[in-house]
């Protein structure tokens, strides 16, 4: 997930970074600059459901610059990485064909690493296989991947459901490790552009307390009423779109389990915390060479402007 070598390469600019860190401002700022589109990056913001909870652009914004898979999937289809990422792709082809620079803009670390750097190309799973390892306890599939593959067991937590039963799964389809299939990844379109990546990391106070005042916004805004259209629908509780940052939360405030002022303050909590584990990926996981910045807070973005078209 480096930043590849320019030659005569296309660019493609990335403003990643935590929830409420910034990044919609400064791509915004950006397109007052030159001939941009702006390219979702983040899983929430892909559903036409929640377009107020999950912080997409607003209406105006939208009429600002080309946006792209922003709120172009039905709450009811699960969006994988490899879905996106191939949509990611056909968006910044036809960018760099109209002669714009596409911009990814979003916090999604896993898409971003999958736009990059491919997907592991393991065979699909046999529907009757998964459901059987699904349906197992936590404990016995862990206990049957220790026995089958003890190198991926030892990278997991025990009570890591979904991560056991995804490797056990493909250890028993394909008698081969998750984690060997992963060293063989294809389709990751870094060698084909010239990246110019941005990582926002202002301090976390800051971003704390901005993540704050978003979610009082949102409420401001109407974003009970969208969870409330959403339940009416009876999307799985599973549905990718249910587990966005705040259903829950003004889900259990519709059904009266919680007062409005409780759903608020555990809204907030779960966007702080996932601020966290966000801010915490991107400053470890993401390559060493990618620049960072933690002084954005005047809202002066030269500097980030220059390194992204540099």
């Amino acid at each position: 997930m480096g930043i590849s070598n320019p030659e005569t390469k296309p660019k493609l600019a990335l403003i990643a970074g935590p929830t409420a860190s910034g990044k919609t401002a400064l791509a915004l700022h950006l397109a007052k600059k030159r001939n941009i589109v702006i390219i979702n990056a983040d899983s929430a913001q892909v559903y036409s459901d929640l377009p107020i909870l999950s912080a997409q652009p607003s209406p105006h914004e939208l009429t600002s610059a080309p946006h792209r898979l922003f709120g172009y999937l039905d709450g009811t289809k699960t969006c994988s990485a490899a879905q996106w990422a191939a949509d990611a792709k056909t968006e910044i082809t036809r960018a760099h064909q109209s002669g714009a620079l596409p911009v990814l803009v979003g916090g999604t670390g896993l898409y971003v690493r999958t736009l990059l750097d491919g997907i592991a190309p393991i065979p699909d799973i046999d529907p009757m296989l998964r459901a059987e390892i699904r349906s197992l306890d936590v404990a016995a599939a862990f206990a049957e991947l220790r026995s089958l593959d003890p190198q991926m067991a030892a990278m997991l937590a025990p009570s890591d459901s979904s991560r056991i039963a995804r490797a056990l799964e493909v250890f028993r389809a394909t008698g081969r490790s998750i984690a060997d299939w992963r060293r063989d990844k294809v389709g990751g379109i870094s060698d084909a552009v010239e990246l110019r990546p941005l990582i926002l990391l202002p301090p976390r106070d800051w971003l704390y307390q901005r993540c704050d005042r978003r979610f009082d916004a949102m409420m401001d805004a109407g974003a009970v009423a969208e969870v409330s259209a959403l339940l009416a629908r009876r999307i799985p509780g599973d549905a990718p779109v249910m587990r966005a940052i705040g259903v829950r939360e003004i889900s259990d405030f519709l059904s009266g389990q919680l007062s409005q002022d409780d759903a608020v303050a555990l809204g907030k909590i779960a966007t702080r915390q996932y601020a966290k584990r966000q801010y915490t990926w991107f400053r470890n996981q993401s390559p060493a060479a990618w620049a960072r910045r933690n002084d954005i807070l005047s809202g002066k973005y030269s500097d980030e402007i220059e390194i992204l078209l540099q």
